[in-house]
């Protein structure tokens, strides 16, 4: 049993749900959610603070600044708040309200972005804003998690050999493409140790992060409307682009057994749905792992609302019945 002294100090680095029982797909799903911060963003956000700490760009009278859609937002104001920094969120409209609040209630300050940039949507907004408030003033030090390298290197210590350690026998990997951190942090280990495996990076339609078309993203997570600086395509197998539509399909399904994960979940879910069911419908004995990002709380007044999901999709949203929606109507 762990005792800790710091939120964050702690991470369940060993659970996996098998989808196989209540999904019917042969598929691992490694849970990153049970941390203090509630999702993997948390081991980026550390080994980003760390490093600066070592470099001496942090002091006591630093500000953090991040533009973050919210995850990334939680676990810098959690570690923030233990630290004693005071720390600056930059997001947008899109942002879940629970996770404005929850970031709030850590002593985060949230400044929220309401028009998208015409060429790079609401992520150039945010960027541009960040940029704004270092400009004005020395005390901020932007981590800046789209370009920081501490951001891969994280997963490439952690997580990746974490998976390998349980699963020596790994067919293919899912991963979830935002910044890209955990994508090429994982890919870039299995490459050097374990090249047999196949990574599959899973994207949102309508993020241009593999070269696709900007459209409209109400999901908070997955995808960018700037191509993340920190994504390297060579090392990635394959790319499965995700309509929104499906990731809510995706999280009820899973909700309808009882796991209640995020959007960002369902998105990686449904993208892994779909390549096993084209590449490994006559192999019963694939090995394959998704990277489970985030839990299900914050998006209850979204992904799981019926109305928001009638509201932004259309009735047809969802392949299941009005009861499978959780939420009023």
């Amino acid at each position: 049993m762990p005792v800790i002294s710091a939120p964050q100090e702690f991470n369940e680095d060993d659970l996996y749900v098998d989808l196989r029982a209540s999904l019917g797909l042969p598929l691992y799903l490694k849970c990153e959610g049970f941390n203090f911060s509630g999702s993997i963003k948390q081991k980026a956000a550390l080994e980003m603070i760390e490093a600066a700490e070592k470099e001496g760009r942090l002091t006591d009278r630093s500000v953090i600044v991040e533009s973050s859609s919210g995850n990334l937002g939680v676990a810098l104001s959690t570690i923030a708040a233990n630290k004693g920094y005071r720390f600056v969120c930059v997001t947008d409209t899109r942002c879940n309200a629970a996770t404005r609040q929850l970031m709030e209630a850590l002593g985060a300050e949230v400044h929220t972005v309401g028009e998208p940039d015409p060429e790079g949507g609401f992520l150039a907004t945010r960027l541009a804003y960040v940029r704004a408030l270092c400009d004005s003033d020395e005390h901020y030090v932007w981590l800046n998690q789209y370009v920081n390298e501490d951001n891969w290197r994280a997963h490439h210590r952690l997580t990746a050999p974490q998976i390998a350690e349980r699963f020596p026998a790994l067919d293919v990997l899912f991963v979830g493409a935002g910044t890209t951190g955990t994508l090429m942090g994982c890919a870039r280990w299995y490459r050097e140790h374990r090249p047999a495996v196949r990574v599959v990076a899973v994207d949102s339609v309508g993020s241009v992060t593999f070269g696709g078309p900007a459209a409209a993203r109400m999901i908070p997570g997955l995808g960018a409307g700037v191509r993340p600086p920190l994504l390297d395509e060579s090392l990635v197998d394959d790319v499965v682009q995700v309509p929104e539509a499906e990731t809510i399909r995706a999280c009820h399904r899973m909700v309808g057994q009882g796991f209640l994960f995020g959007g960002s979940t369902g998105t990686v879910v449904a993208g892994a749905t779909r390549w096993l069911t084209e590449h490994a419908a006559d192999r019963g004995d694939i090995t394959a792992v998704a990277i489970s990002p985030d839990l299900g709380e914050r998006y209850l007044d979204t992904v799981y609302r019926a109305d928001w999901v009638r509201h932004v999709y259309g009735p047809t949203a969802l392949d299941m019945g009005e009861a499978a929606l959780a939420g009023p109507a």
